[in-house]
């Protein structure tokens, strides 16, 4: 490789064509990290060079003894083809840097062009488009053209007096450009006197020409680009681990002389989104949504863990073995089950199903859920994977409620999708269904009825339980609760509040049990308090209104204005007192309609 320092002059003076390959990420440079910290850069070296020029005799002198900019390195690729008007080299590393470059360069040019000297507009045009007589597509004008997904949007800002599509007003690259533009404009003083105002672009335009240095390494034939933009360093944004493997397997696609941009455009492209980029939490880290997808998919595709961190080195070794072009056809199909694990219906058993997993946090089995929601029709019918689906959450909430581990969960995933990997005409459905009844070591194990049962009556689930897990059970308890012919079959998710009935300080209206030591009657009765049998779902403005108000004052309010089944059971059943005895009692009644709600493996 060959490197050498260079200005933009000696970079796009001459009629060239920097391409960013499609295997690149978009443009994802921002405000606060990126322009700001550039502007102010030049912006330092501009008026350092007016500065000079107040001292020197000569702009030239000025010129060199003003202090240039560095502003980072890019390495290029040159590409060998038939004979073109135009030298092409794509961008293998800084295509961030260079991106900016040119977006900041025609700013200034239609800043200038507006407002200062012609001569200086012509040459910042020069930088920023080709010569037109060697133009031959529309896209031969621009000096860089970006990957794929950011082209619309370069073309519209780079283009003198061309409106922007109003979907594309947010896009990174359309923000840049009028953030470059109204910075220049307010520094050079567009309301101030012409004249001062001409040499103060003049002064931009020299710096922007002549006093900025990038480091430019040109790739030679037998270099490895695909190993130099693996081993190189994102300068400023880190690559994500969806870059890096979107290259590879589009490389690795060019390499098998595949139609290179027509797959991008089927299988990737969306990858590239905003959407996709936007962080998600994936248990305790948040990560991009794409790596998150990714890294469960792999998961499922090889049913062998995927630190995230390892996320692209095992990637890797999976393609060595795999045909690039089927691993792109099934990561897009797997990110439109992906998809719709959103866009359920909120009352469907799959909208049900997937609050409830989200609420109790197990996004550690998406992989088997995109394995069961990727099943065609034929092979699981609707109703055999909602069976699936009511195996899994009954699992999983019986365990919560018994307060058992969740560290084995990732093994015994794989190993129920290496099950269902080895099947033989059996239907996924039942072999979900045999794989979670049958285990039975402490860590695995379905919790029996009677577990359920006391756990119900003995613990704490308002101190031991976060707020959103015990709203779900309750909540699930008042759905089962409705009839079929109600005119609302599901309470509202995620609104209601957790109402002590016996108030937390209870003290005030409800007297412990006289025939017992005081000590001993307040330890049992403040840790009988937080039992389920004491909890029931009320609005937030009922809430306060309860407090600790004595149960006559309580029951008359909750009568008076509340509709949910749960309550209408508590009044029915203990109008008359509420008690320690009467919380142990609910409690053995929420018990029996939990167990009924999430059943024993037998009962599937």
């Amino acid at each position: 490789m060959r490197a050498d320092t260079l200005t933009p002059r000696d970079i796009f003076g001459r009629d060239v064509r920097y391409l960013i390959p499609m295997f690149q990420r978009p443009y994802v440079w921002n405000k606060e990290q990126h322009w700001e910290p550039l502007w102010e850069d030049v912006m330092v070296v501009a008026e350092r060079l007016l500065e000079e020029r107040d001292l020197a005799d000569q702009a030239a002198t000025a010129e060199q003894q003003t202090p240039p900019h560095f502003l980072g390195a890019i390495v290029l690729d040159q590409q060998l083809g038939p004979v073109a008007e135009f030298d092409a080299r794509h961008v293998i590393d800084g295509q961030q840097r260079l991106t900016t470059l040119q977006l900041l360069l025609d700013a200034a040019q239609e800043v200038v062009e507006e407002y200062g000297d012609l001569m200086d507009a012509r040459m910042l045009s020069r930088l920023v488009l080709n010569d037109e007589d060697l133009i031959r597509s529309a896209e031969d004008r621009f000096k860089v053209w970006p990957t794929n997904v950011d082209r619309e949007a370069f073309a519209a800002v780079m283009t003198n007096g061309a409106s922007v599509p109003s979907h594309l007003e947010r896009t990174p690259i359309v923000r840049a450009h009028r953030y470059f533009r109204s910075a220049i404009e307010e520094w050079a003083g567009a309301n101030e006197d012409p004249e001062k105002r001409t040499a103060r672009l003049n002064a931009l335009t020299t710096t922007l020409r002549g006093l900025l240095r990038l480091v430019v390494i040109d790739l030679e034939p037998h270099d490895n680009a695909q190993v130099i933009f693996e081993t190189l360093n994102a300068r400023g944004t880190p690559l994500l681990a969806s870059d890096l493997i979107k290259n590879l397997l589009l490389q690795t696609v060019t390499e098998g002389g595949g139609d290179v941009e027509e797959l991008y455009e089927r299988y990737w492209r969306d990858f590239d989104s905003e959407r996709w980029r936007r962080e998600v939490r994936q248990g305790r880290l948040k990560r991009p949504r794409v790596d998150a997808f990714l890294n469960y998919w792999l998961l499922m595709e090889t049913t062998r863990e995927v630190p995230s961190h390892q996320l692209y080195p095992l990637f890797r070794s999976h393609v060595k073995t795999h045909d690039a072009v089927e691993l792109m056809k099934k990561a897009s199909r797997y990110s439109q089950v992906y998809d719709q694990f959103d866009s359920f219906p909120w009352t469907s058993p799959e909208g049900t199903f997937m609050y409830r997993w989200r609420v109790m946090e197990q996004s550690v089995f998406t992989p088997l859920l995109l394995r069961l929601f990727g099943e065609t029709e034929g092979a699981l019918p609707i109703e055999e994977r909602r069976r699936a689906l009511a195996v899994l959450e009954s699992w999983l909430v019986r365990r919560m409620l018994c307060r058992l581990t969740t560290k084995d969960y990732n093994r015994l995933q794989l190993d129920l999708l290496e099950r269902l990997d080895a099947r033989t005409g059996e239907s996924p459905a039942e072999i979900v269904i045999d794989f979670f009844g049958g285990q039975g070591s402490d860590s695995r194990l379905w919790p029996s009825d009677d577990q359920v049962t006391d756990a119900v009556l003995e613990e704490e689930f308002y101190r031991r339980l976060t707020r959103a897990r015990l709203r779900m059970v309750l909540e699930a308890v008042e759905d089962h609760l409705r009839s079929p012919k109600a005119e609302e079959q599901h309470v509202v998710r995620g609104r209601l509040t957790i109402e002590h009935l016996m108030p937390q300080t209870w003290e005030i209206n409800w007297p412990a049990e006289a025939h017992e030591p005081s000590e001993l009657a307040r330890a049992r009765r403040s840790r009988l308090i937080h039992t389920l049998g004491n909890l029931t779902l009320v609005n937030n403005k009922l809430n306060p209104a309860l407090s600790n108000s004595p149960w006559d004052s309580k029951r008359h309010e909750i009568q008076k204005h509340s509709v949910l089944q749960l309550n209408r059971h508590l009044l029915e059943a203990y109008w008359e007192e509420w008690t320690e005895d009467t919380i142990r009692q609910r409690s053995s009644w929420l018990a029996s309609q939990i167990i009924q709600i999430w059943p024993s493996p037998e009962r599937f």
